[in-house]
């Protein structure tokens, strides 16, 4: 399998919004994300943008408009599908509890507060919480706490 082009992870998620513009600004300042790149269409509409987060990469993206490309799907925001959520994003944080507090301070609604999953020592154990952004999109954030692949652990 060939690499991906440098700075691109092997996957990534693309992410829609009602006010594309505002939710970049809140995911940066609620989770941590950096803008690398960000496209304004008329009227401000975000035609494409891409946030980091460590390796990661999101793109961020106005709901609705016109698509050019052939066979391109509408995209909507949870928030116009009655918060329906078609899939969840993770994160990778290092320090979860000061991550969720953080999100909380900038708005976010915590769904499930930090807890720690551990199904015993011949598996991974994580500290999770889940979150969801003004628009209604679902987020889990996780920090490993062992992993018993590698023999090792992190402080939770």
């Amino acid at each position: 399998m060939n690499k991906p082009p440098q700075g691109w992870p092997r996957i990534t998620a693309a992410v829609f919004y009602d006010d594309a513009a505002k939710a970049i600004d809140w995911l940066c300042a609620a989770f941590g994300f950096e803008v690398r790149l960000k496209i304004e269409g008329e009227g401000g509409r975000i035609e494409h943008s891409e946030l980091t987060f460590g390796d990661g990469v999101i793109m961020v993206a106005s709901a609705g408009g016109k698509a050019t490309r052939p066979r391109a799907l509408p995209c909507k925001s949870p928030r116009a599908l009655g918060g329906v959520n078609t899939q969840s994003l993770s994160v990778w944080v290092d320090a979860i509890d000061e991550h969720c507090e953080k999100a909380r301070a900038a708005g976010a609604t915590i769904v499930e507060e930090p807890a720690t999953q551990d199904y015993g020592e011949e598996h991974p154990s994580h500290r999770t919480y889940r979150a969801e952004d003004p628009e209604g999109h679902r987020w889990a954030f996780m920090h490993l706490v062992r992993d018993a692949r590698a023999g090792n652990a992190s402080g939770s």
